[in-house]
């Protein structure tokens, strides 16, 4: 028999770790058929000289609950080359959730994940209750990428407690509920269960999301139904108490967490970045967590593998930082002179700060007003030294402060002129990468981590780390040398996909799914971010695409040719198989 399609000629990078070679890939009914020098003829084929075959990645820190309901293709993970991804992390998703409490989904959304609820009561259908009801309405949906999704937590909690899972502990008849619920997920296909402890994560009014109300006996009920089962992985937003300073109460915190992988069987994951608030009420970031704290997480992975349990870390190739711009937000928009400026048009801000008289009173009042407190990815007061223009794709880039002083100008004024200067296209990162700090290589590098913390999905105004799959091939592997193809790729693929219990992916290799990357190493890079108005009802979010992808191939089917679409949607619902 022939083949549907034929790759020719590409450099394999086959995501096991082991060095790469030349070969032709075919593949037909979806599944990689053949490996070699292949002499027949394909319906399709690619011509790979010059360019890398790999699998296609996998990132399993996304939130496109919402946004799939009208996103096929997972914009803007795919141009990254992302061909599956795990949503319904840190315990929000838009199931399980009853029709008189969809507000109550929405609440848990709206603010800690930065997903418009204009957008989410235009764009989806309502048509489940139950978990397994909202996996069947998945799995009709058009898809271009495949995606597996976590039970949230808190939406656990709202449907079986409706108002009262914003207000304290469950009782025996909710735990009885929330328990029948999740062994029907888990049996019905769901990864697991996700939950987030994380004090950054509140509603818009100001409240704690349902998750956090509960105790940690909830929580070990809840992982120990999954043990019970024999399937699920338990993905936790740690809280303040995992990142303190105090080595003992750090300690105790992660001891829990060895315990109950150990206790339940069940493999447990959390994020290890370098972001922390040392106190519960601190509204300042650190820049970088403190090396004793995630070297801390590494030794915890070690230690639970060595008394029987599973935790694996979600790394990323860069430090996360709040992207701020005229055009989604500024340090300065909750101050009231400037929120009522920020409240006009862009055309007639524009024309404002051309004024030096307001230009002077909107410096002034950011200089010094009080700024109120912010959460998660939310714009913190500005910080001029540890802020930098983002100019180009890759470090390293101008620091503000610098750049103000050299003109001889207030900070605030700089930013107004560079975004004048550029019609407001210019965007300024708030916690920037460090280039030269080799912490991040450390734990990309540790054996028990995946490069996989996108947060795609979410924090649409906010953040653009969709790329860090492309900026791990150029920053990481192509510009430092500090990691090898091989390391990169295996991160993103075959150790992912042993992670996430995707045992039919993750590897080119005969009689595995045709996820594949067809890309220029030479070439792959991240572009800068933009800004549209594509949601449901024309709501904003940024989104970035990428160069040196020549092709995306989703089950055996090209969904993205040079970086644009085919118009085939072959992705699945991946229900998730008993947990290795």
């Amino acid at each position: 028999m022939g083949h549907d399609l034929i790759i020719r000629s590409g450099t394999i990078v086959d995501g096991s770790g082991g060095a790469r070679y030349r070969a032709d890939v075919g593949v037909r009914d979806g599944k990689i058929t053949e490996i070699g020098k292949i002499s027949s003829r394909g319906s399709q084929e690619i011509d790979a000289e010059g360019h890398v075959v790999s699998p296609g990645f996998i990132d399993g820190h996304t939130h496109y609950d919402a946004q799939v309901n009208w996103d096929p293709l997972g914009t803007s993970s795919c141009w990254h080359g992302v061909t599956s991804v795990v949503m319904g992390n840190c315990g929000f998703t838009l199931a399980p959730s009853r029709s008189t409490g969809r507000e109550l989904v929405v609440r848990n959304l709206e603010r800690a994940e930065d997903i418009s609820a204009k957008a989410m009561a235009l764009g989806i259908n309502w048509n489940w209750e139950t978990f397994p009801e909202y996996l069947d309405a998945l799995e009709t949906l058009p898809k271009g990428i495949n995606y597996s999704v976590f039970v949230g937590h808190s939406a656990l909690r709202t449907w079986a407690m409706g108002e009262r899972a914003f207000e304290g502990e469950a009782s025996e008849d909710d735990m009885a509920r929330m328990r029948a619920q999740l062994k029907d997920a888990v049996k019905a296909g769901a990864m697991g269960l996700s939950t987030s402890r994380n004090t950054g994560h509140e509603t818009a009014d100001n409240r704690p999301v349902a998750s956090r109300f509960a105790s940690w006996d909830e929580i070990r009920a809840l992982v120990g139904t999954m043990g019970e089962a024999g399937t699920g992985i338990f993905e936790i937003a740690n809280d303040v108490t995992t990142r303190i300073m105090d080595p003992q109460a750090r300690k105790r915190s992660l001891g829990l967490l060895r315990d109950l992988a150990v206790e339940t069987k069940v493999p447990l994951t959390f994020s290890v970045i370098r972001l922390a608030t040392e106190k519960p009420t601190d509204t300042s970031f650190r820049l970088h967590t403190p090396r004793e704290i995630w070297r801390d997480f590494l030794d915890l992975f070690d230690a639970t593998a060595a008394a029987g349990g599973t935790i694996f870390g979600l790394a990323s190739s860069r430090d996360v930082n709040v992207l701020l711009s005229f055009k989604t937000q500024l340090p300065f928009d909750r101050l009231p002179v400037w929120k009522e400026f920020r409240a006009k048009p862009l055309a007639e801000q524009a024309e404002l700060l051309r004024d030096p008289e307001t230009k002077a009173k909107l410096i002034k009042v950011a200089n010094t007003a009080a700024y109120g407190r912010a959460i998660g990815q939310e714009a913190r007061p500005p910080n001029w030294d540890t802020m930098h223009v983002f100019d180009k794709p890759l470090p390293p880039y101008p620091r503000m402060a610098e750049l103000a002083k050299q003109r001889g100008i207030d900070p605030v004024s700089l930013m107004i002129d560079l975004s004048l200067e550029r019609e407001f296209n210019c965007f300024f990162m708030q916690f920037p990468t460090m280039a030269d700090d080799d912490g991040l290589l450390e734990i990309m590098k540790h054996p028990r981590t995946i490069m996989t913390f996108s947060d795609a999905g979410a924090h649409v105004g906010q953040i653009s780390d969709c790329s860090i799959q492309t900026h791990l091939l150029s920053w990481w592997v192509r510009e430092r040398q500090a990691l090898s193809l091989e390391q990169a790729i295996h991160s993103m693929t075959g150790r992912s996909a042993k992670c996430w219990g995707f045992a039919d992916r993750g590897l080119i290799r005969e009689g595995m799914v045709a996820d594949i990357n067809v890309f220029d190493p030479k070439r792959v890079t991240a572009r800068l971010p933009e800004v549209v108005y594509d949601l449901p009802g024309g709501a904003r979010r940024m989104i970035q695409r990428s160069d040196g992808f020549k092709a995306t191939i989703v089950g055996g089917k090209t969904v993205l040719l040079n970086g644009e679409h085919t118009g085939a949607l072959p992705g699945r619902l991946l229900r998730s198989k008993k947990a290795a």
